[in-house]
């Protein structure tokens, strides 16, 4: 019988670990405590209509084909990708909106029309972007996080300095224009962090937007998921839905196994995909590496209001991605990070992926997802998920000069008490541990316990950091340190 692993939580870190994994001969047992796979990449289906309730960009391409080619496949395999022209809108206010096309010479374009001579200056931040993307991708993400060497390369120590600076310094510097700013430092928003708290370094998501492009997987991010599941399961790995992990077993200082439905399951090693802190949590206190003081201190990327929502018509003025920038940013920001609460007028970005997709909505029809990003670990309510929709959705009518409230067929949300419920996550948190200076590479929570053999970690709140194409990355890496210290063996059958 083979090296068997166990882990906790199905996804994409952990369906990336268990295909990598079973591809080098290791038994994987996947347990997910929800009735579906995919994490925080989950699905939501009702009346016709198809919701990802998790992700909905799908950036950095190259990751993807990355991964499926370690395995000889390609995404096309598995999804058709469709590139998005235009990628999104932003509105700063009523029928005010600058759009962002699918290529750097027409948004060169649109940058020239809103701001003279801004073109110049993107055509140069955008360079520079690559040539940070071109480091990352090569030199850093795929980097276990290990030691403060692995960032010690001839290539990144000429790039020092851009640790030490701000992408909001570097944006403003260069643009006088406050909508265009906010258009550059709103990719920096998917490592979880404010722009003025964010490295210059990762301006590599301007890359990724600007550059490269955003996609839209046919049929939604969760046909990814699904590649993953056929992927992991062609290479022999077992997955269990409805399988919540009551705690994790030690002997001897060295992971056991784990009890799930009051039953033990013993396994050679143990990989937790699960939320950092809730992992520890699963052992006993003096097998934990991090301190509930540890996490508190930490800065944890904003949790998310969600609504899914059914339209029985055709929506007007909005684009697959649409973002709603005509309120305070940094308002909104010192209400997440400064002061937590419920902020007193939210950005929200809104995706309307049945616009792309006809297999999303009956024909006719229109499938929204609205978002506003909150501080994590706020007092979660109906009354104040009705009032924010409310909100959101009185602005959402006013600025694209439509009315759509008596057009909802149903809404369903989720928010900071259903993060916790469905994901354990800490404070209801969306999307991990911010990539701040002193939350980057090697200074975020370990891949390898310190504490107890044979217990790894994976997953957006250790390296590479928050994301899906970190979290395909973050598998790879701990699938790679597995075996690293724990070669395939064969068990013996007993006579």
């Amino acid at each position: 019988m083979k090296t068997r692993i166990a882990i906790i939580g199905s996804g994409f870190s952990a369906l990336s670990a268990a295909s990598y994994l079973a591809k080098d001969g290791y038994e994987v047992t996947i347990f997910e405590k929800n009735k579906t796979i995919g994490g925080r990449a989950r699905q939501f289906k009702k009346d016709g209509f198809t919701f990802d309730m998790g992700p909905t960009w799908y950036w950095m391409p190259d990751v993807f084909e990355r991964f499926f080619a370690d395995f000889g496949k390609h995404p096309s395999d598995y999804y058709q990708l469709e590139k998005l022209n235009p990628a999104y809108s932003v509105y700063f206010g009523k029928n005010d909106c600058i759009t962002i096309e699918d290529n750097l010479d027409k948004i060169c374009q649109t940058f020239e029309k809103e701001e003279p001579g801004s073109s110049k200056q993107l055509k140069k931040f955008i360079a520079n972007a690559q040539h940070n993307y071109d480091v990352a991708i090569k030199n850093l993400v795929y980097r276990p996080g290990v030691s403060p060497f692995e960032l010690m390369t001839p290539v990144t120590i000429k790039k020092i300095n851009q640790f030490f600076t701000t992408i909001k310094k570097d944006v403003r510097k260069a643009f006088k224009n406050d909508r265009l700013a906010k258009i550059l430092e709103f990719p920096v928003l998917f490592l979880g962090a404010k722009p003025d708290h964010t490295p210059s370094f990762y301006s590599f998501m301007n890359y990724a937007d600007f550059g490269i492009g955003t996609f839209h997987p046919k049929k939604g991010m969760f046909e990814v998921i699904y590649a993953l599941e056929q992927l992991a399961k062609n290479l022999g790995v077992t997955i269990k839905t409805d399988s919540p992990v009551e705690k994790i077993l030690v002997s001897e200082n060295q992971a056991t196994g784990i009890i799930s439905h009051d039953q033990t399951h013993i396994f050679d090693i143990i990989l937790s995909s699960a939320d950092y802190h809730h992992s520890e949590t699963l052992l006993e206190k003096k097998h934990r590496q991090y301190s509930e003081k540890y996490w508190e201190n930490k800065i944890f990327a904003p949790s998310s209001l969600l609504f899914y929502v059914a339209f029985d018509k055709k929506l007007k003025n909005v684009n697959h991605h649409t973002l709603f920038f005509d309120v305070d940013f940094e308002a909104h920001a010192k209400e997440i990070y400064d002061t937590p609460r419920w902020p007193e007028n939210p950005l929200f970005y809104a995706s309307f992926p049945s616009l792309t997709d006809k297999n999303l909505a009956p024909e006719g029809h229109e499938a929204g997802i609205f978002l506003i990003p909150l501080a994590p670990g706020l007092k979660d309510t109906e009354q104040l998920r009705t009032l924010y929709f409310n909100k959101i959705i009185e602005r959402f009518e006013h600025i694209t000069s439509q009315s759509v409230k008596n057009n909802i067929l149903f809404k369903e949300s989720f928010c900071v008490n259903d993060f916790i419920e469905d994901y354990n996550s800490y404070k209801g948190n969306a999307y991990g541990l911010a990539n701040t200076l002193l939350q980057t590479a090697f200074l975020r929570p370990k891949l390898k316990s310190k504490k107890v053999n044979n217990l790894y970690f994976t997953g957006q709140l250790t390296v590479p950091g928050p994301g899906v194409p970190p979290a395909l990355i973050s598998g790879k890496l701990v699938a790679e340190l597995i075996k690293k210290h724990h070669a395939v063996k064969t068990h013996e059958s007993a006579i």
